[in-house]
């Protein structure tokens, strides 16, 4: 990371201290003394994330807003285009709307499946924080992490890796070229944080269809909080790194998708405007804290009382 004449700030040398603390993957396995190191960096930074002090760090990717998007008949958000699926010939229905004020994206799915991608690099050393929006009508009857069958999500927020194949070992080369031939065009990684029917909340399994290239980790499960606006955040860098065991690469890529293709049953869902940041918003309780509570995110209309 380039440091400038400024560069002498607490904030920068916090950022520098989390990209440093990740180098270390002894064996596969993740040192300890990588994680506190990155633990103490990501503090500095959330203590920090208001100072007014010039500072190195690049500035956050852009993800265009959903809710500055100009709402016009049969266009995507700015910058957002189609994720479909070869094997797939009934698509999600993506539309910008008004929901409470806010412009949005509506998903409507019956037995279909498709998503909506923005292609963008990120350094989760720099910005591993990810932040959305979503809502769903309710969940699916017969949706099942571990099951072909029930293989599908009333909402998903998807972040995908790039293949840098000098950073592959050999071994998971050939892996991923087999893996590539059973299921098609696989990312080389990639999270799906999904708003599951009846998984335990903050659990993590590997998506049936990818051959442990793709991992699920459910943020929100279960109808209980159907038709209220979720906000939610995630250490993307963190979560990689639990879910792969070892450093992520850049990202390439945000999608959203809604899918039902796999029960045949019928999704509505609404997503809100999607962020990289460096720190987590001052909202965000310890992870420990909100899991005592089994909660990630908070509901929207918590906001007023902040």
């Amino acid at each position: 990371m380039r440091i400038d004449g400024s560069g002498k700030s607490l904030r920068v040398l916090a950022a520098h201290a989390y990209i440093l603390g990740g180098q270390s993957n002894e064996g596969g396995v993740v040192g300890e003394h990588r994680r506190a190191r990155a633990r103490v960096a990501r503090l500095a930074l959330a203590g920090l994330a208001g100072a007014t002090a010039a500072s190195a760090l690049p500035p956050a990717p852009v993800v265009p807003p959903f809710s500055s998007a100009p709402i016009a008949d049969g266009t995507l958000p700015d910058g957002w285009e189609p994720l479909e699926f070869p094997r797939i010939p009934s698509h999600t229905r993506y539309e910008l709307v008004n929901d409470a004020g806010v412009r949005v994206v509506r998903a409507t799915s019956r037995a279909s499946a498709s998503g909506l991608i923005f292609r963008v690099r990120v350094d989760l050393g720099v910005h591993p924080i990810l932040r959305w929006r979503w809502k769903v009508d309710g969940v699916l009857e017969r949706g099942d992490v571990s099951s072909r069958s029930g293989d599908d999500y009333p909402a998903r927020v998807y972040v995908t890796f790039e293949y840098d194949p000098e950073r592959v070992g050999w071994w998971k080369r050939i892996r991923y070229r087999a893996a590539r031939q059973v299921f098609g065009d696989l990312p080389i990684g990639a999270i799906n944080y999904i708003w599951a029917s009846r998984a335990p909340r903050g659990a993590v399994v590997d998506n049936v269809y990818s051959g442990g290239f793709v991992k699920m980790i459910v943020v929100e499960s279960g109808p209980a909080r159907a038709g209220q606006w979720r906000e939610e955040a995630r250490n993307v860098y963190e979560d990689f790194i639990d879910a792969f065991g070892e450093e992520p690469p850049l990202v390439n890529g945000v999608a959203v998708m809604t899918d039902t293709d796999n029960t045949g049953e019928a999704a509505v869902a609404y997503y809100g405007d999607i962020e990289f940041q460096a720190a987590f918003p001052d909202w965000y309780d310890p992870p420990g804290k909100r899991a005592d509570r089994g909660e990630i995110g908070r509901s929207v209309e918590d906001e007023d009382s902040d």
